[in-house]
């Protein structure tokens, strides 16, 4: 009886996630703000991660969320609250100096969030990395492919992590294999410092001319991915996105993402 407790127990751990699924808004950006909302709570997600250059909606001129005044943000806070979603995160694109990062981190900082998804340029880490001291959230940076991106190799980005203490990792699983990359090797070099994840699939390796496709169609053995992450025991989120844009929106390809990914983990909704 006593073996049998510990056998269940040990089985019970190694199938069990603590993550936090959603949807990178990103993903709706053909949309305003107001309808990504209504697309993530379609899909029966609770977190979403916005970013800085969508949309705000018509009543708020369809103003870019960068250009909003402080009770527009709260505005569009209090959509999120009524949805009954959760935007823990936001993409921000930041620029060439310390007032166009400060700009976004206010805006991050209206929203509330944890952390903010980015891509700060070399010259400015230390700056950014100060501001986000500052402000009290985390920088994770973010992955395109080789020739777009100044972190598309995992070492490029652990090196920017080095004497940066508030930055820290978030992987975009399907850009890794444009520069031909394994994201899964990319995790194990990333243990431990990922916060984030942006969940996405791509038809083949060493291609950056491709667009994505819907997760578990691609090359990506996401079983295997899933599988290193509960070795690390990571707790962060994991956000699905797309690129491309289906029409008449991307809602089909992100349901059909949550399924797969709760038949995948085998785990219940």
């Amino acid at each position: 009886m006593y073996c049998f407790s510990i056998v269940s127990y040990a089985q019970s751990k190694a199938t069990s996630v603590d993550w936090k699924l959603g949807v990178a808004l990103y993903t709706f950006s053909t949309a305003s703000f107001p309808d990504q909302l209504a697309y993530a709570d379609s899909a029966s997600l609770k977190y979403v991660e916005g970013f800085v250059f969508a949309k705000a909606g018509k009543e708020l001129q369809d103003s870019v969320l960068f250009r909003l005044s402080p009770s527009g943000l709260q505005h569009l806070k209090k959509q999120i609250a009524d949805k009954g979603l959760k935007m823990e995160s936001i993409y921000i694109i930041g620029g060439k100096t310390v007032a166009d990062w400060k700009r976004d981190f206010d805006i991050a900082k209206a929203f509330g969030v944890k952390y903010v998804t980015a891509e700060p340029p070399r010259n400015l880490w230390n700056s950014v990395d100060s501001l986000a001291g500052a402000y009290g959230v985390k920088v994770a940076l973010h992955n395109h492919w080789k020739g777009n991106s100044i972190y598309w190799h995992p070492d490029s980005l652990l090196a920017a992590l080095e004497g940066h203490p508030n930055f820290a990792a978030c992987p975009d699983l399907g850009h890794y294999p444009k520069s031909g990359i394994n994201p899964i090797l990319a995790l194990k070099k990333l243990q431990g410092k990922i916060i984030g994840i942006h969940l996405k699939d791509i038809a083949e390796y060493n291609n950056n001319k491709l667009q994505d496709v819907p997760v578990g169609t691609g090359v990506i053995d996401f079983p295997a991915v899933f599988d290193e992450l509960k070795s690390q025991n990571y707790k962060g989120y994991i956000m699905i996105e797309r690129d491309t844009k289906e029409k008449p929106s991307n809602l089909s390809s992100v349901k059909q993402t949550v399924n797969f990914y709760y038949k995948t983990l085998s785990i219940p909704r």
